[in-house]
């Protein structure tokens, strides 16, 4: 192994023999702190990267026309956090960079008589429109399935939360639990 005596942090790279690995990361121990693996196949890990999958823990209260709703304001569950930026309703990017933002989103309850509705992202920096549905866009009531994904630009400690309007309907639309999954991963 190699390590690289710092002032006041020391670096590795290493062969992890137990894992037939080349590894690098913190510390003057090899196998402690991995912040990158290459494997003997060529895969490259990267263990802290950060990244998050979440989905509300029950379906929303029927949302009112003329209303935006924040997904997941009061009841959100992480299926990954890997560096902790989650919280609540609201991903922090760590450090400045580009993500990968996504909404996968099932509607329940949707009004087809509805002016529009619309599904974004919206960071510190600006709204990540994934879906708008026009007036009369749909020819029944009953629920529709929206995916979407952007890349942002996000500086550190900048914000990310994930939103549906419903414009007008004499129905009021339910976000499904069940069905919804939202996403932030730093890209590079």
């Amino acid at each position: 192994k190699i390590v690289f005596d710092g002032n006041a942090q020391d670096f590795h790279i290493g062969l992890d023999d137990s894992t037939d690995s080349l590894t690098m990361g913190l510390g003057s121990t090899l196998g402690t702190t991995a912040h990158m693996t290459f494997d003997a196949n060529g895969h490259i890990l990267k263990p802290l990267q950060p990244g998050v999958v979440w989905k509300p823990t029950s379906n929303s209260s029927a949302i009112a026309a003329d209303t935006t709703h924040t997904i997941g304001a009061s009841n959100s569950s992480e299926i990954i956090d890997r560096n902790g930026d989650f919280s609540g309703n609201t991903f922090t990017a760590p450090v400045t960079g580009l993500y990968f933002l996504s909404m996968n989103l099932l509607v329940n309850s949707y009004d087809h008589d509805n002016n529009y509705s619309a599904g974004w992202i919206e960071t510190s920096n600006r709204r990540y429109q994934m879906w708008q549905i026009p007036g009369n866009g749909l020819s029944a009531d009953g629920s529709v399935m929206i995916s979407g994904g952007s890349v942002a630009d996000m500086d550190a400690n900048d914000t990310a939360v994930w939103q549906f309007r419903n414009d007008q309907g004499a129905q009021q639309p339910v976000i499904n639990q069940e069905r919804t999954i939202l996403g932030a991963f730093l890209l590079g």
